[in-house]
């Protein structure tokens, strides 16, 4: 009886292992399986980042075993193009999907990467959230649903599964009827929050829901150990950008694109697998990105990421080089749902420099579905009130062109360097830097959101085509103009700088950078508004709507003549209206409406029955009626 259950297993134990080299990568190793955990809405605090307010014992034991990447970034600070940037490798402004809530479409010759993966054998599953910028091309999932499960695979197959927990999402920290855990007077708040009870509870709301997803971690951790496949698998752990309490999530600084990040590979696959400077329970001091994700797991499955892929492999057996490993992670801030916005950020290991594009716009841009989370509406309350200090009121202030922040001394952000003269050389060293990856990516921020849907709609091509298109998009002198916005130096004769150079691209046959040229007399204050005042009312007549409206907020804001101001009023009025432009276009229209409102309130009934005669307005759940439903509940008060 022994010698037969003896032959049983060793006959199980020779189709198992049959099955597992069937798909061999090579000959030489069976293909690992890979299993992310990822979380929404989490910063770092977590103990193996050295806050210990949430007790997390199994992420705990996971990093003690593991590797803690201490400078991880999410390159953008809010899902949808974060995860755009990871399921392409490319970063999503790049694809023209950067804005929030955007869908753009792929071109022919790109893939997501589970395609790849696919092909090389793996069964792929997501479970289940997507989220992309981006037109989902067929093929990308085995599974991807709340039923998706990587067990479901082939016998041997090699998977590659992602878990998604929304237990974390910002919507959840303003959950009622939440029993509570951490006690929030025991919590340590950032210096750019008021102390204040509602504060408080958020932030340990927020902990009690970072040890709700520890719980998860465990459950799905026991699942790999009971499957027999730990041992075959790497695990990494990690959040989708900053926490969902406001000047993390939505911020293009270090606060809103840092995530944590951790690695186990298993000690039979560290060889062939792990980063060079893997090292259990160690940390790592390499940068890495979400737009190293994609090459990072096709090195995994041996294969070289395709040329388009904009990161670096961190391991894997296609990994770069120790003396290749980026200096720099780059982060973007577009459109956050139904307020236009443009920040680009850049860090090493000690700083980071935030570059505002739209400096004349507050980082608190009032976002609907920002200001449900209760330290929002109390911060806003108290900054109304006159209530806050002078780093409390930086958020809901008019930016600074540029930041630049030690983040050694100065981890919370909260002390702008830029204007320092000590570190005048470490701020040109990152203009440098940003502008030369801007051009190198040929990203598309600079295009006005209006302008990319019509590329798509009208001009049948994709936005990846058209940021390639050198005569159409000559990203060079657009940067030169854009440059200049909020980098505005008085000359000795008064005059601003960057507004006469911005000037002098008034005629250019591009309407970007006629645009971006608008946008620097804007942001040069009254003084260029009225020194330019016939240019811009020249522009108020530009067939580009973004010119006439930029130009049109100018003269609102910064004109005294009745009739111009009359004037520009109607062009955005007029932009208000689907009928006379697309969505966008309205959007910045509508946008501009809500940041004047004094102006314009005498105009509401007219501004109003635009949405009443539009059923695409009225019943539509967008975000132009968004702000048209908050103007109907203002003028009611």
């Amino acid at each position: 009886m022994k010698t037969q259950v003896v032959c049983v297993v060793a006959l199980l134990t020779l189709v198992l292992f049959s099955d597992r080299t069937a798909w061999a990568l090579q000959g030489d190793q069976p293909l690992p399986n890979v299993l992310w955990l990822s979380t929404e809405d989490i910063g770092p605090q977590l103990a193996c980042y050295g806050d210990t307010t949430a007790k997390t014992p199994h992420l705990d034991a996971l990093a003690a075993k593991g590797m803690t990447y201490d400078v991880a970034w999410s390159n953008y600070p809010v899902c949808a193009p974060a995860r755009t940037t990871i399921i392409s490798g490319m970063y999503a402004g790049t694809l023209g999907g950067g804005n929030m809530r955007s869908l753009a479409k792929l071109p022919d010759d790109i893939k997501m990467f589970p395609q790849y993966l696919r092909e090389a054998g793996y069964y792929c599953t997501n479970k289940s959230k997507e989220d992309y910028n981006l037109v989902k091309p067929d093929g990308v999932w085995d599974k991807s649903n709340r039923k998706a499960d990587w067990r479901k695979r082939k016998p041997g197959q090699p998977f590659f599964a992602v878990i998604n927990f929304g237990g974390t999402h910002e919507s959840k920290i303003r959950k009622p009827r939440h029993k509570a855990i951490v006690d929030p007077a025991s919590v340590t708040l950032p210096p750019y929050w008021p102390d204040v009870p509602e504060v408080r509870q958020d932030w340990a709301q927020y902990y009690d829901n970072l040890m709700a997803m520890d719980k998860w971690i465990a459950d799905e951790l026991t699942k790999l150990e009971e499957s027999g496949e730990a041992d075959n698998t790497i695990v990494v752990f990690f959040g989708d950008h900053g926490s969902g309490m406001p000047r993390h999530k939505r911020f293009a600084g270090d606060s809103g694109m840092r995530v944590p990040f951790v690695i186990h590979v298993p000690q039979k696959l560290r060889a062939g697998f792990a980063p060079r400077d893997y090292s259990p329970g160690g940390r790592s001091q390499q940068l890495v990105g979400f737009i190293d994700l994609a090459p990072s797991m096709l090195s995994i499955a041996g294969m070289e990421a395709p040329d388009y892929m904009q990161g670096h492999a961190f391991l894997g057996r296609k990994q770069v080089a120790a003396g290749e490993q980026p200096e720099y992670l780059f982060g973007f801030r577009e459109r956050m749902d139904e307020r236009p916005d443009l920040s680009y950020s850049v860090r090493d290991k000690q700083f980071v420099y935030v570059r505002n594009f739209m400096p004349h716009l507050p980082t608190g841009q009032r976002v609907q579905y920002e200001m449900i989370t209760p330290t929002t509406q109390k911060w806003l309350e108290m900054f109304e009130a006159g209530e806050l200090n002078e780093v409390q009121s930086t958020y809901w202030q008019p930016r600074a062109g540029e930041e630049l922040y030690d983040l050694t001394a100065d981890p919370h952000e909260t002390k702008n360097l830029a204007s320092d003269p000590q570190y005048q050389a470490t701020l040109k060293r990152f203009r440098g830097v940003l502008s030369e990856h801007t051009l190198k990516i040929r990203d598309m921020g600079f295009v006005h959101e209006g302008r990319l849907q019509a590329i798509t709609v009208e001009a049948d091509q994709t936005r990846r085509a058209f940021a390639l298109n050198q005569n159409g998009y000559p990203l060079e002198n657009i940067l030169d103009v854009a440059n200049l916005v909020g980098q505005q130096q008085k000359n000795p004769d008064g005059n601003l700088a960057g507004v006469a150079k911005s000037v002098e691209a008034a005629e250019a046959k591009n309407p970007i950078v006629r645009y971006w040229a608008a946008m620097g007399v804007l942001n040069g204050g009254k003084q260029a508004v009225v020194q330019h005042g016939d240019l811009l009312k020249q522009w108020l007549d530009d067939k580009a709507p973004e010119v006439a409206l930029t130009a049109a907020e100018a003269l609102i804001k910064f004109d005294n003549d009745a009739v111009t101001v009359a004037k520009a009023k109607q062009v955005v009025i007029n932009y208000c209206d689907l009928k006379n432009s697309n969505s966008y276009y309205a959007l910045t229209a509508v946008n501009i409406v809500d940041r004047h409102w004094q102006v314009f309130e005498q105009d509401m009934p007219t501004i109003l029955a635009i949405s009443t005669k539009d059923p695409t307005i009225e019943r539509g759940g967008g975000y132009i009626a968004r702000l048209f439903k908050s103007f109907k509940t203002r003028m009611k008060q």
